[in-house]
């Protein structure tokens, strides 16, 4: 592993950190509801950070006990990240496992690290964007620290107008 990879996934550590205290913060501002998508900005130590999120539609198995599951696209201007993809299954996922985003015929695999998943590199955040923007579903298959898989199937709509504003707004 590189020393630019490394810093990038501690980068990412930060971010994940960051977003789990994220909705209690007060300087959250909604920048708008688009259907089943919803676009924040938050400003923190004068570093603005915008995203566009959704909760899946369909969890299961429901009888697994978890937190609340996301699904993320990213902007930290003072960090020089755009278009990052990250979600939590709302569990730890199991060690060295990865987690599958799929779309009709087209896969995206993400790597793990505790309840958090994200794409290996830009080129691959760019891509599933393209496809987020054409499907209607997206489905995230991933496993628990036990073993147990889980499906969540998030849903696409209003989510090119929400990666939108969030855009527009860490420009």
């Amino acid at each position: 592993m590189s020393l630019k990879n490394f810093k990038n996934i501690l980068l990412v550590l930060f971010f994940c950190s960051y977003f789990q205290n994220l909705y209690a913060a007060e300087n959250l501002k909604s920048l708008g509801k688009f259907k089943d998508w919803e676009s924040f900005v938050h400003i923190q130590d004068g570093n603005k950070i915008c995203f566009a999120e959704s909760a899946p539609l369909v969890r299961t198995p429901k009888k697994l006990k978890r937190d609340p599951s996301r699904l993320f696209v990213s902007f930290r201007p003072s960090e020089n990240i755009k278009n990052e993809i990250s979600l939590t299954g709302g569990y730890l996922f199991k060690m060295g496992s990865s987690v599958k985003a799929k779309s009709g015929k087209r896969s995206f695999d993400l790597f793990t690290k505790n309840s958090f998943a994200w794409l290996p590199d830009n080129e691959e955040d760019l891509a599933m964007i393209k496809k987020m923007k054409k499907a209607s579903r997206f489905m995230i298959i991933g496993n628990t620290s036990k073993g147990e898989q889980t499906a969540d199937h998030y849903s696409m709509m209003g989510f090119t107008k929400a990666y939108a504003a969030a855009k527009k707004n860490c420009s």
